[in-house]
């Protein structure tokens, strides 16, 4: 596999939406895993965090542990009434070098990371603060978002949200994006040049083609006579 800084170029160079297609239409975060700061671009290898609910004392470990590059990845199990992360992270993250931090889910201090270029998403913002009790598991499988982000996984984020690519797949994935870019490229040049979307992508041959096929998936077997 290429380096890091070699697959974070690639990465980035591909939109999210390019991604998802690439997975499958698949490995997207849920719709309100929002950026809240100035730079909506990141891309890395994830380090996973699962927390006690609303309790922050394993975020600050793990962020001084967090290797430059990573994508710092917290299951706080969609809690929205407590913040999970704030100001001091943000700038104490961006200053370690990381790609970004995902939080599913508050934060505070709002004002403040919406002037960072440090990219923090996240689904929610509220005042209030977490407390600092309980030991959490760092590095292990964890949800968030609606998705499963193993410890390696790379996690890209843009304007449009957060994809997670499984690290088994993320050859494939690369090489399947820069072709749908090359496709998405040659259908913007022809819609450009005046022809019709529907001619490009040949609804009318597709519609002609489900016509003839039965309209419920179980229909298929009527003449199954193993059955």
């Amino acid at each position: 596999m290429k380096n890091e800084s070699a697959i974070r170029k690639q990465l980035l160079a591909l939109k999210t939406a390019i991604l998802s297609d690439a997975l499958g239409k698949t490995g997207a975060m849920d719709h309100d895993m929002h950026c809240f700061s100035a730079n909506h671009r990141m891309a890395g290898p994830a380090v996973t965090l699962r927390i006690h609910t609303a309790d922050i004392l394993m975020i600050g470990k793990t962020l001084s542990s967090c290797p430059k590059g990573s994508v710092l990845v917290i299951d706080g199990q969609g809690e929205l009434n407590t913040a999970l992360w704030g100001g001091a992270t943000t700038t104490c993250a961006r200053l370690k070098g990381l790609a970004g931090v995902v939080i599913d889910g508050a934060i505070r201090d709002v004002a403040v990371i919406r002037r960072d270029r440090f990219p923090v998403f996240a689904r929610a913002v509220v005042p209030n603060a977490g407390g600092a009790e309980y030991a959490g598991e760092m590095n292990v499988p964890v949800q968030c978002g609606g998705m499963v982000v193993n410890p390696g996984d790379w996690v890209v984020g843009d304007e449009d949200g957060v994809v997670v690519v499984p690290v088994a797949r993320l050859t494939a994935v690369i090489e399947t994006g820069v072709r749908l870019v090359e496709v998405e490229n040659k259908i913007d040049r022809a819609i450009r040049s005046g022809k019709d979307l529907g001619s490009i992508l040949r609804y009318d041959e597709k519609l002609a083609r489900k016509s003839k096929e039965a309209f419920l998936p179980q229909m298929r077997f009527l003449d199954d006579t193993n059955l």
